[in-house]
């Protein structure tokens, strides 16, 4: 299982990469394993601004669907076009081509999000 020491973890298995002001977003290697074969990404919220903690879609697995949690605040900017086409690419590469959203940090500070160490703690790995 992979932990990226570059990204911040969620409680609800969101990561965040920062970039500037932007974040990209996505869910974590455990949770894709968590949830198993993913074949929608539902992403409605492109343009509004979200609290941390607020719904920003929605991932839908062969057995189950999740809701999908904002680890920080800000504007939804962009989803990712690749994901319509190959939903899977967030249990191929979950920290990478299979980014879900980009996100208009409204506070860089990252605070209450966990370093790769604490979240490998928090999931028991």
């Amino acid at each position: 299982m992979n932990f990226p020491e570059n990204v911040k973890y969620s409680s609800d298995h969101e990561w965040v990469r920062v970039e500037a002001n932007e974040a990209y977003v996505g869910i974590t290697d455990f949770a894709q394993e968590e949830l198993g074969e993913i074949v929608y990404v539902d992403v409605t919220t492109e343009g509004e601004t979200l609290d941390q903690g607020e719904v920003f879609g929605s991932i839908e697995a062969v057995k189950t669907v999740s809701d999908l949690m904002m680890p920080v605040a800000g504007k939804v900017l962009e989803i990712n076009p690749k994901l319509d086409d190959a939903p899977e690419l967030v249990n191929k590469d979950p920290f990478g081509e299979g980014w879900i959203i980009k996100v208009a940090l409204q506070d860089t500070d990252l605070a209450g999000l966990m370093s790769a160490e604490e979240y490998k703690e928090f999931v028991g790995k």
